[in-house]
């Protein structure tokens, strides 16, 4: 009998056990499934808000370009001290690089860009740019504002971290080329996935917008000069003109979209500028021509046929070319192609946070972004963030009325941190090893 009683003693203890063990696992796993909300109504506090707001408006006050932002890199990491998280600098000159979580593996990171554009703003308000000539008119200062949103969130709540969350705030977007440049300094050690997030007028406020695959084109320069011998315009026959040979090289750029490329594969060839001459009745020495390339494949044979393109046609009009690929130091960028399985998972986080209809699948855009070649190094995944609400339009991204809708930077913030938190969580499940880059 005692036996027995004891059996049943065991048994009872045993069920209650595991009936404490699945409640809590139950709420483990309700306080999970809630905490992308919470993260978003943490951001939208006042408190969160304003100060994001107050960055935003001090970066855009002092915009800095390409490979400058040492303010703008001073202010970072001022903020960052403040929160208490390691990072490292100078990477990559300018950039900054954060550090939150374990330590440990696995790592994950987030990206925001820092640099603004040689350009006057036009927008007449209180925090106009202070610097004749620049101006932030493409979201960097709101991309900025909203990582330094997202690592407060996580440093707020690192115990819920099951591994390491990388910010990496990166210098010169806009012409050199940075993310290149962080990859080679060590930003990505370690680091097995990566998620960028860009401020965009084309989708509605509170709602994001992504593609699986090829999501942005690769991005190029090109600029020639075509040498001729310049003289009278009355006797033409003295003279070698390049006006006629470059004339004969922008139409023959266009066949190489319009004749070489399969109608189903988008590429642009566009000469946006052509300079030469000061008199009506002088033929000029030499003209020089430039342009931009995009493309979502054979970027690098388009080059070679612009290359051979201008310097054939130069040579049938008797003219000399010189042909350079990188006016000015401007680097190409290759395409940017988002991981599937990041997709999926970016997809399924937003459609969580902010319901069903807040994901827009968009259509491949001709733009460019240096994003790229994070997305090259390892799985990635980039994505846009609407801004764009019914009271006020907003300008298209390098114009000079170009403005940030701040009620969008409480949505990044939460879209970042959340991100990073369910990728650790499922690398944490099924452990460390970097994904197979499934496309």
């Amino acid at each position: 009998m005692a036996i027995n009683n004891f059996w049943i003693f065991s048994l009872t203890f045993q069920l209650l056990l595991l009936l404490h063990v699945s409640s809590e696992s139950s709420l483990i796993t309700d306080d999970a499934s809630r905490r992308p909300t919470k993260f978003l109504e943490y951001a939208k506090s006042p408190e969160v808000f304003d100060w994001m707001v107050g960055i935003r408006r001090k970066l855009h006050e002092n915009p800095e370009l390409g490979f400058e932002e040492f303010e703008t890199s001073k202010l970072i990491r001022s903020e960052l001290d403040l929160m208490g998280v390691k990072y490292k600098y100078p990477v990559a000159v300018t950039g900054v690089v954060g550090y939150v979580g374990t330590g440990e593996p696995p790592f994950v990171a987030l990206r925001a860009d820092m640099d603004a554009l040689p350009m006057q703003e036009d927008v007449e308000w209180e925090h106009k740019s202070k610097v004749p000539g620049k101006m932030h008119a493409c979201g960097h200062d709101g991309h900025v504002a909203m990582l330094l949103g997202a690592a407060k969130i996580l440093k707020e709540h690192h115990q819920d971290l099951q591994g390491t969350v990388v910010l990496i705030f990166q210098p010169a977007e806009e012409v050199f080329a940075g993310a290149k440049k962080m990859i080679e300094a060590g930003a990505l050690k370690h680091v097995e996935a990566i998620f960028g997030i860009h401020l965009t007028n084309q989708v509605p406020l509170g709602k994001t917008a992504s593609r699986a695959g090829s999501l942005l084109a690769g991005s190029g320069f090109f600029e020639a000069v075509i040498t001729g011998k310049g003289g009278h315009a009355a006797i033409p026959h003295h003279t070698i003109d390049p006006v006629i040979a470059a004339s004969s090289v922008v139409l023959s750029l266009q066949h190489l979209v319009s004749r070489e490329t399969d109608p189903l594969d988008s590429k642009v060839v566009t000469v946006s500028k052509l300079h030469g001459g000061n008199a009506f009745n002088v033929i000029p020495d030499s003209i020089t021509i430039g342009g931009t390339l995009r493309a979502f494949s054979g970027f690098s044979q388009l080059q070679e046929r612009i290359k051979e393109v201008i310097t054939k046609q130069a040579t049938v009009n008797r003219c000399n070319a010189s042909v350079n690929l990188k006016p000015n130091g401007k680097e190409p960028v290759p395409p940017t192609v988002n991981n599937m399985n990041l997709y999926k998972q970016f997809k399924n986080l937003v459609r969580d946070l902010l319901g069903e209809d807040s994901f827009v699948e968009v259509s491949p855009i001709m733009g460019g972004e240096d994003f790229s070649y994070f997305a090259e190094a390892i799985p990635g995944h980039f994505s846009f963030l609407g801004m764009q609400d019914e009271t006020k339009r907003y300008a298209s991204p390098h114009s000079s009325l170009y403005t940030v809708n701040e009620d969008a930077l409480p949505y990044g913030a939460a879209i970042h941190a959340s991100m990073a938190v369910r990728y650790l969580e499922d690398k944490a499940s099924k452990g460390s090893d970097s994904p197979k880059d499934e496309l």
